[in-house]
């Protein structure tokens, strides 16, 4: 339960420089590439600033004027970064290839022995961050990049475990950054247990429960989901992780390259719930998409407590809206996402359990 009295949001994770070409051309081609700063954490905290929401971030930087420039990024947001830890000779880096036509997009990791790289327990004053916080958000790259970050990972959630925080998770399954021999669905395994609201794409999903996923076609609103095979699912899932009282579900069809189809579950205390298909025929940008979804989920449990329909119809809006925005960052306003919110719905149905 997302405690009342407190209202901050803290979210833990390495902040990335990104680079890709302009124009669609392929990593090998041209000589300029353009950057633009992100990472999973990152963007939910930015997301959440947009919204309102009092968001503190943490992660590890180098003290030179790229690392300075990466935090300023994030405070012209609105975002906390005062408890941003400075060390270490680089940042992470990412190379983003996006789709084009039949191409997919790729992705190219830098991020090995970067100043998060080498964060380790006893770094970060924890309890100090956490004493005021409602929320604590991370996700599994949090572990996946090294050893001592994933110390540092689990020293967080024990505290915060420990102060009585909710915990939120993205599984953000990333097999190329699986580099330092642990296993990561044991790890990530580990992580759930400590964690009290979850999201996952449906691949993600299938990965962690080595279970076959209904199939996801969509190429318009029409399409009718498997909502029993989804339920039990989800109910195996909560037998697993009892402790986890949300787990929210994001589902993409790429009809073509800037052509998706966007949909999302929400299982809740035994309540299964399905948001209508959004129809995306435009797509500039689909990274972050996930991170929107859960920052978009964050904050409409606390805007609307009572309907989860409508939290639900929040989060997959603000997802929706992400595409169509350039750069990981969903600068999204929430009067924008209720904007789409109640073009889509029905929404005398949406707000009649909580006006």
């Amino acid at each position: 339960m997302i405690q009342s009295m407190k209202k901050k949001i803290v979210t833990f994770g390495e902040l990335l420089l990104r680079f890709s070409k302009d124009d669609h051309l392929r990593l090998s081609q041209g000589d300029l590439f353009t950057s633009k700063y992100g990472g999973s954490e990152a963007n939910v905290a930015v997301s959440l600033a947009t919204l309102g929401e009092d968001v503190t971030y943490i992660t590890r930087l180098p003290d030179n004027p790229i690392g300075h420039t990466a935090a300023g990024s994030l405070a012209q947001l609105g975002v906390d970064t005062s408890h941003v830890l400075y060390g270490g000779q680089r940042i992470g880096t990412y190379y983003f290839e996006p789709a084009a036509g039949m191409r997919s997009a790729k992705v190219v990791y830098d991020r090995a022995y970067s100043a998060y790289y080498d964060l380790k327990p006893g770094m970060i004053p924890w309890r100090e961050i956490l004493q005021d916080a409602a929320i604590f958000h991370v996700s599994g790259i949090t572990a996946a990049i090294s050893q001592q970050a994933a110390d540092a990972t689990f020293e967080a959630l024990d505290i915060a475990d420990e102060l009585g925080i909710t915990v939120s998770f993205d599984i953000n399954y990333r097999k190329n950054l699986w580099q330092y021999g642990a296993d990561p669905r044991e790890i990530i395994g580990r992580m759930l247990g400590r964690c009290d609201m979850m999201f996952g794409d449906a691949i993600e999903f299938e990965w962690l429960c080595q279970r076959a996923q209904p199939p996801f076609t969509a190429t318009d609103s029409h399409f009718e989901m498997q909502m029993d095979e989804y339920r039990a699912w989800f109910d195996d899932l909560h037998a697993r992780f009892p402790r986890l009282r949300h787990w929210l579900m994001g589902m993409r069809n790429m009809v073509a390259s800037n052509h998706h189809t966007l949909t999302a579950l929400l299982w809740t205390d035994g309540e299964l719930l399905q948001a209508p298909i959004i129809d995306i025929p435009d797509v500039v940008d689909p990274v972050g998409v996930g991170d929107a979804f859960m920052a978009g989920l964050l904050h409409a449990i606390r805007q609307f407590p009572e309907n989860r329909q409508l939290q639900l119809n929040y989060a997959l809006a603000a997802a929706a809206l992400k595409n169509t925005v350039p750069g990981d960052f969903n600068l999204s306003t929430h009067e924008e996402i209720m904007d789409v919110v109640e073009e889509r719905y029905d929404t005398k149905t949406l707000y009649k359990d909580y006006e």
